[in-house]
């Protein structure tokens, strides 16, 4: 029974009316995706379990009341009682039946808890009136635990949209970011031709284009970390719009307090509960980090996917690993399939998951005081956090750390590529070089051929110019004015 009447809720259930109904109502979605994520319900038992400290502390709830719905809210933290969360993301916008199915589920537990404890018989219904709640009653055998009463005191289902990326997302990055990095050392004596506009480009090694790449990771940990800091402010105590209402002094304070101290995570109360409620921008700006991040992962493994095709015809400077067979009908063909799920996870991201909580945290879910797209939002970003995550961690550990480098091959494309020329700029000047580019690409000759050929330099002079390995970094300016190089093209014939 709830304020709207009676309805029959599963009897081996911990929820009660206001789940059922919710259930009832909002049949849209199928499978488990459609949830409510398990991350945000663990997260709802720890704001439980840290409302019932204060209030206990406070004199507000009984200690043995109070301990019960810690010791069940603890239990919802854990995950031990996941089972009895079933309501979809696609609810009221304020998250409120989720909120009240967490109240339902930790009253119930809670009842059973405190009655083994008195020695009574376990309670088996959540629907119950309310006991005296002052620290000095003295404890009825029978207390049954209110959703409402006990369990959400002092709170609002309106603060309940904060999150961590701290336990998932940034050790998968910090995973991939090493590995990358380890192959930059790797492969630093690797000379490869560099590619602009997808054509050939000067020279660099493998080992400083993996360094690229682990350095995009670095500045994507750098931004999300950045995004954080707003994250961690908590609307709690700030209940309905803001005010306070049904709180006491010093309540929200305290309630960081706790929560920072359970997860080790710097939260604080948020100085303006009126913008905490009614907006979601640090929610935004942090999905806008993973944004960014997921453009930099599909950067990075497109760039791997192109460098390993082939494994003939293709640019094959990298050598993938084969993780499985890769086609029905082509025998001995094999793909780069962390590569591809990779880009879809991003693409999942950036086109759906980030259009989303964008869309979610202004016009479409802020109204007044309080946005009602909450469940939507902290659903996308712990959905696009937890598929990084896993994306991040499987293309690090099955594809990265196995890669190897086709020396042989690189070494061939090297010499062929007509871009070397530009080694030849400041001797002889741009227009001049461009011309043996051009020579050596229609006659099919070498660089060097093409150069003789024109008359432009001597074999010895293209010999001590254009060595690729010595075309990596910028030149010593000193050094060449001393050995007499003069400006550009003032050794050309």
């Amino acid at each position: 029974m709830d304020t709207l009447g009676t309805v029959e809720v599963p009897a081996d259930r911990y929820w009660g009316a206001q789940t059922q109904r919710s259930l009832q109502n909002f049949r849209i979605g199928e499978g488990a995706a459609e949830r409510m994520p398990e991350p945000l319900i663990r997260a709802l038992g720890l704001v439980k379990r840290a409302a019932a400290e204060v209030n206990t502390r406070a004199g507000l709830l009984r200690p043995d009341v109070g301990g019960a719905i810690m010791a069940a809210a603890a239990e919802v933290a854990e995950g031990r009682l996941a089972d009895h969360f079933p309501l979809v993301i696609w609810q009221t916008g304020s998250g409120t039946q989720t909120n009240m199915n967490a109240n339902e589920v930790i009253a119930r537990r809670a009842t059973e808890i405190l009655a083994s404890a008195n020695g009574s018989p376990t309670a088996t219904t959540a629907a119950a009136t309310t006991a005296t709640t002052t620290a000095t009653a003295s404890a009825p055998v029978a207390i049954r635990i209110h959703p409402n009463d006990h369990v959400n005191l002092g709170q609002s289902s309106n603060e309940l949209s904060r999150l961590s990326v701290h336990h998932r997302l940034l050790p998968a990055l910090q995973g991939l970011q090493e590995v990358l990095s380890t192959k930059a050392r790797e492969f630093g004596s690797v000379v490869k031709i560099g590619r602009t506009h997808t054509q050939d480009a000067t020279p660099l090694t493998l080992g400083q284009e993996f360094s690229g790449y682990a350095t995009q990771v670095q500045y994507g940990i750098e931004r999300v970390r950045q995004s954080m800091g707003q994250v961690y402010l908590l609307a709690q105590g700030g209940t309905a719009v803001g005010t306070g209402l049904n709180t006491f002094q010093g309540f929200a304070e305290a309630m960081a307090e706790v929560i920072s101290r359970d997860t080790g995570l710097p939260f604080l109360t948020a100085p303006n509960k009126f913008e905490a409620l009614a907006a979601h921008d640090a929610l935004v700006a942090l999905h806008g980090s993973i944004n960014a991040l997921a453009v930099s992962l599909s950067k990075i493994g497109n760039d791997i996917r192109l460098l390993g095709s082939g494994p003939r015809c293709g640019l094959g400077e990298l050598l993938l690993p084969a993780n499985e067979p890769g086609s029905s009908i082509m025998p001995g063909k094999v793909n780069p399939t962390q590569v591809e799920a990779l880009l879809m996870v991003c693409s999942q991201v950036m086109g759906s998951n980030h259009v989303a909580v964008s869309v979610a945290g202004g016009a479409v879910g802020g109204q007044f005081e309080l946005n009602v797209a909450k469940p939507l939002i902290a659903a996308a970003t712990l959905r696009s956090t937890a598929l990084l995550a896993d994306a991040a961690a499987s293309f690090a550990a099955r594809t990265v750390s196995e890669l190897r480098a086709d020396e042989g091959r690189i070494g061939r494309l090297v010499r062929e590529s007509l871009m070397l020329v530009t080694a030849l700029n400041p001797l002889i000047g741009y227009d001049a070089a461009a011309r043996v580019a051009k020579k050596a690409h229609s006659e099919g000759t070498t660089l060097r051929e093409a150069a003789l050929a024109l008359g432009l330099v001597s074999g010895e002079e293209f010999d001590r110019v254009v060595q690729p390995d010595k075309m990596l970094a910028p030149y010593d300016l000193a050094a060449r004015i001393g050995g007499g190089g003069g400006g550009v093209g003032g050794g050309s014939k």
